[in-house]
């Protein structure tokens, strides 16, 4: 059976398999009955999107369908994906379900579904669903001899019942402001006055939240990308497009700026001199700030196979050991859980402090990092300083299918000689998107020449095998 939800949930393009309507229902259904029995009682769920134009009818078509199965469900509307999760939490909720895509197109839209710790759904109950929906759809093909004529009649368009007219305005404003008074407690007195920041909101979840906390703690805030449309979320802006931020934190002479993914669980960073600051110098930072705190717990920090090797090579230096998972924050979350470390994160900036929350957070990774240049008395670039990442490559190719790359001769062979290249003194990665048909080339060297070239050798080969 084919597996639905990826590392971070449901994923595709919106109003086709498993994103049509029918299929959302289903999943509404069987979230619903599957908490019901480990309860013993009606679940209550809370449901939140992104700004995706499709997100309204996906939300209604999954309350819909929860509702049939007798969950009693409240719409948090336009929320982050952090928001939701700190929503079920507090409110008492059985699951948060989050309708976004993260940093995909508007064209993508997914399902991420949270407990009440604020984890994300255990792969048991993800399984379970699964087969509820594959045993729904394979029942109406047979009822319906028609088959997937009938199934297209599902894809295009929102249910009747579109979303915002089960989006009670006072309630959402209510857990708005919850949220906002969330984040405030984390600041724990911390002011902003005088410190000018941009904030890139990606047209997204972020929009009206991330300017407006900003602005309580006293920043001077600039928002940009702050106008979402429905088909403008993560268009040229956000954390994959730093550009334009790069641009107007230089132009406005700004002391740092923040970009945002389209569901707010991932931040990086423009320093004053218009650098990047990802995820990793992040963790270089907050490492540093932590230890000297006494609130590095082991001395350690969870990343991912991803963060550079120059990330391990400095915290090697100050006596800070780095342990690696496979990419995605589920994965970090469960070693930090595991082990007990402080601190955790990812590259592309999803950071995790679990002292403070178990999901991602955007909004508190900007907090953290504002406090740590407000503290020190530092510009970002000064407090970045000591982190040299070693060149690093990332190319992805398109794949018709993801075959093991050791069963395929000729892939395994080109991996092989490039490993015998780098001698020690780099690394390949080489490994599947989670979400999307797509393998991910990452090759980290001394040598920026020399590893592009292996880069470029060995997306060939896989072009050829599995494109």
């Amino acid at each position: 059976m084919a597996k639905l939800f990826g590392t971070d949930g449901m994923r595709g393009e919106a109003g086709r398999f498993p994103l049509d309507v029918e299929t959302v229902c289903a999943t509404g259904r069987s979230l619903t009955r599957h908490l019901a029995e480990r309860l013993g009682r009606a679940p209550q769920i809370i449901v939140g999107r992104d700004t995706r134009e499709s997100g309204a009818w996906i939300a209604s078509a999954l309350i819909s369908g929860a509702q049939q199965a007798g969950a009693r469900c409240s719409s948090a509307g336009v929320m982050t994906t952090p928001g939701v999760a700190f929503l079920t939490q507090h409110l008492q909720a059985d699951a948060g379900v989050v309708i976004s895509a993260s940093h995909n197109p508007f064209s993508d839209n997914g399902i991420k579904i949270f407990a009440p710790t604020g984890q994300k759904l255990d792969e048991r109950l993800e399984r379970l669903i699964e087969e509820d929906i594959f045993a729904e759809r394979a029942a109406s093909e047979v009822e319906d001899h028609s088959g997937e004529a009938r199934h297209s009649s599902f894809t295009a368009g929102p249910v009747e019942t579109p979303a915002r007219s089960i989006e009670d305005s006072n309630l959402v404003r209510e857990m708005r402001e919850l949220y906002l008074q969330h984040l405030a407690s984390k600041a724990d007195g911390l002011r902003l006055d005088g410190l000018k920041v941009v904030i890139d909101c990606a047209n997204g979840a972020a929009s009206e939240i991330a300017p407006e906390f900003f602005a309580r703690l006293g920043a001077r805030v600039a928002p940009i990308h702050n106008r979402p449309d429905g088909r403008n979320i993560n268009r040229d802006c956000g954390s994959l497009h730093l550009d334009s931020l790069r641009r107007t934190v230089l132009e406005q002479g700004a002391d740092v700026g923040v970009a945002f993914d389209g569901d707010a669980d991932r931040a990086l960073f423009i320093d004053e001199r218009g650098e990047t600051v990802d995820g990793d110098a992040v963790l270089w930072i907050m490492a540093q700030r932590m230890q000297e705190r006494g609130e590095l717990s082991a001395n350690t920090v969870v990343a991912t196979v991803m963060s550079n090797m120059g990330l391990e090579v400095a915290l090697r230096e100050r006596g800070i050991k780095l342990l690696r998972t496979p990419v995605g924050d589920k994965y970090v979350l469960d070693e930090l859980i595991r082990t007990g470390a402080t601190l955790g994160g990812e590259q592309s900036g999803h950071i995790i402090f679990p002292r403070l929350s178990l999901a991602g957070d955007g909004l508190l990774t900007a907090l953290q990092v504002f406090r740590a240049m407000r503290e020190a008395a530092k510009g970002l670039s000064e407090l970045a300083a000591g982190f040299a990442p070693f060149p690093q490559v990332l190319v992805n190719v398109r794949v018709r299918e993801k075959a093991p790359f050791d069963e395929v001769a000729a892939i395994k062979a080109c991996a092989d000689e490039i490993e015998r290249a780098l001698d020690g003194q780099g690394r390949l990665l080489l490994r599947y998107s989670g979400t999307e048909p797509l393998a991910r080339i990452m090759i980290e060297g001394r040598d920026r020449p020399m590893i592009e070239a292996l880069v470029s050798q060995l997306a060939s080969v896989i072009e050829r095998e599995l494109g």
